[in-house]
């Protein structure tokens, strides 16, 4: 028989860094999860994307036992790796920070296409370019037609 899912958690941690410290101990402890167990399996599974912040869900059962779902990182945080930028722009429409060009949303789009709700590449990529837009990162080029 199947375990009673008590609850559901989403974070971002960083990869190979959950350590009990907030947010990660008050979320879990509040729920009964062993936040050690946790951070212990969770640095396991990511020191090979180690710095890098990565959406987790955890899935909390009846019986405090814990699975989890380790995402791919956040689309805006790939574009700021992709065009060398610390932050996003505070006027998006007016203040432009930094280019990327669709080679590098192709890829982008690629890596993130298990997380999203698309069917297509190219669907992906005119969501990482609008990302990138509110971003204030200016996609240089012509969109590659197939």
């Amino acid at each position: 028989m199947a375990k009673e899912v008590a609850a559901f958690i989403k974070l971002q941690i960083k990869g190979g860094a959950a350590n009990p410290s907030p947010p990660v101990g008050p979320a879990l402890g509040s729920k009964g999860v062993n936040i050690m167990d946790f951070c212990k399996q969770f640095n396991a599974r990511t020191q090979d994307k180690a710095g890098k912040v990565l959406p987790v869900i955890i899935t909390v059962y009846s019986d405090k036992s814990f699975d989890f779902v380790v995402k791919q990182p956040p689309v805006a945080v790939q574009i700021k790796e992709a065009a060398k930028i610390s932050t996003a722009s505070a006027e998006p429409n007016r203040n432009k920070v930094g280019q990327i060009t669709w080679e590098q949303v192709e890829a982008i789009a690629k890596d993130k296409m298990s997380d999203m709700n698309c069917f297509t590449v190219e669907s992906a990529m005119r969501m990482v370019a609008g990302t990138a837009r509110s971003m204030g990162v200016s996609v240089v080029g012509e969109f590659p037609k197939k």
